[in-house]
């Protein structure tokens, strides 16, 4: 049996020897810079259609 994601689940790891926060909720994913707010983050909905992820840092998305 599973256990529902009824609150969020923080995790750290580590890339490129840099410490990264991983919170994983029922909205989605979001990957966070330790000490810092802004970051990656990936709804459910867009892993499961397939598309790619958004950051909260405000960029131009790609658009050219």
């Amino acid at each position: 049996m599973t256990t529902k994601l009824d609150r969020p689940l923080k995790r750290e790891i580590l890339i490129n020897e840099k410490p990264y926060t991983l919170t994983i909720d029922a909205e989605g994913l979001k990957l966070v810079e330790k000490g810092r707010r802004n970051g990656q983050s990936l709804s459910w909905k867009s892993v499961v259609s397939g598309a790619e992820s958004s950051g909260d840092a405000g960029g131009d998305g790609g658009a050219e």
